[in-house]
């Protein structure tokens, strides 16, 4: 990773993602332009985050170094990928929610084959990881290098063009107005519907 990617992501997530947007994330031969993430934070400061009551084996890769994945399993069936982001042991990361497929696109067809547009190959956290060959077995993962990178777009995208709201999906306080931390391109047409939790 070169300097200035990892500086950003010594920073706390809800400084990193929105600076994410526009990011490149290479996989198995795959390139997806990432146009939706969301932020969650440590222990204590995030409701809705995995690390809020402190470590388990499950979110040791959240604790770890930043620049690497965060990976678990939705609803005991789906693999959604997070880059890790704070000082070692802070707990910060970036969830991927949604992105354009700019690389691989037939290698990511395959993989999404219920998918009926390109638009839709990555749109989404699990079809994301399916089409970057992103698994559970994944989970700690570098992105400096095989099989994943990632790679800042040259200039950050303009306030202007930065749409954010509530986290979808998230129960509970953390999925409040309060928590504004869902970061999305404005009218990209890869950005999945938001949700609020059911529960």
């Amino acid at each position: 990773m070169n300097a200035e990617l990892i500086d950003l992501l010594r920073r706390p997530s809800v400084e990193a993602a929105p600076r994410l947007l526009g990011a490149i994330l290479h996989g198995r031969g795959v390139s997806v332009r990432l146009t939706e993430v969301e932020a969650y934070l440590g222990v204590g400061e995030d409701p809705g985050s995995h690390a809020h009551r402190g470590p388990t084996p499950r979110t040791r890769p959240m604790f770890g170094p930043p620049g690497h994945l965060y990976v678990y399993f939705s609803y005991g069936m789906h693999a959604c990928a997070n880059v890790v982001c704070s000082p070692e042991g802070a707990a910060s990361a970036v969830l991927l929610r949604a992105g354009e497929v700019v690389e691989g696109l037939d290698t990511a067809r395959e993989r999404r084959t219920t998918s009926r547009v390109d638009a839709d190959l990555a749109r989404g956290p699990a079809r994301l990881t399916i089409a970057l060959g992103i698994g559970l077995a994944d989970d700690g993962s570098t992105l400096d290098g095989a099989p994943f990178a990632l790679e800042l777009p040259s200039s950050p995208l303009a306030a202007s063009r930065i749409h954010t709201g509530p986290r979808t999906g998230v129960s509970g306080a953390g999925g409040t107005d309060a928590y504004p931390w869902r970061f999305t391109i404005a009218g990209d047409p890869t950005v999945s519907p938001y949700r609020r939790s059911p529960r």
